[in-house]
């Protein structure tokens, strides 16, 4: 790892950095309108009484370039807790110099640590320099499994039932 290269745990002051961060990663993924999020939403539930999610930042000779947004899922066929990854994101300009690494190997370090069975996230199929970079690493891709979500209107009408 670089001696420019830090990775730390964010802090609640760091709620408009996440969230510009989440903001960066949608446009990247062509998803901006779908960003609904504010730094307060960010604030209560990453840094509030009680915290859903954990978010590491890495920065790259003191500026902020990169972060991870992970929380803690459970595997019933490991009987074990685990990360799931649900963002991580380096500018751009700072990709190449091992940053999206490091951060992947302080949350296998976080896993590992916890006592947790496994690292998990997902990747946009189109996203062929990540698969690669992923694949690297070891990972293996659940081909096999298929996501589904309830969200909006679609989720307020199956609680309605």
């Amino acid at each position: 790892m670089s001696s420019q290269l830090r990775i730390a745990p964010a802090a609640e002051g760091d709620a408009a950095l996440v969230l510009s961060f989440i903001r960066k990663l949608a446009e990247y993924e062509k998803m901006s309108d779908h960003v609904v999020a504010t730094e307060e939403q960010i604030r209560e539930h990453v840094f509030g009484a009680h915290p859903v999610a954990e978010v590491l930042l890495a920065y790259w000779a003191e500026e902020p370039v990169g972060f991870a947004l992970y929380f803690r899922d459970f595997s019933t066929f490991l009987g074990q807790a685990g990360i799931y990854l649900e963002d991580l994101f380096v500018e751009p300009e700072h990709r190449g110099k091992g940053i999206g690494k490091a951060l992947l190997v302080q949350l296998a370090r976080i896993a590992v640590e916890r006592g947790y069975g496994r690292l998990q996230w997902s990747v946009l199929d189109w996203n062929a320099p990540s698969i690669q970079f992923y694949r690297s690493l070891g990972a293996v891709a659940l081909d096999e499994w298929t996501g589904y979500r309830l969200s909006g209107e679609a989720l307020d009408r199956l609680a309605e039932r």
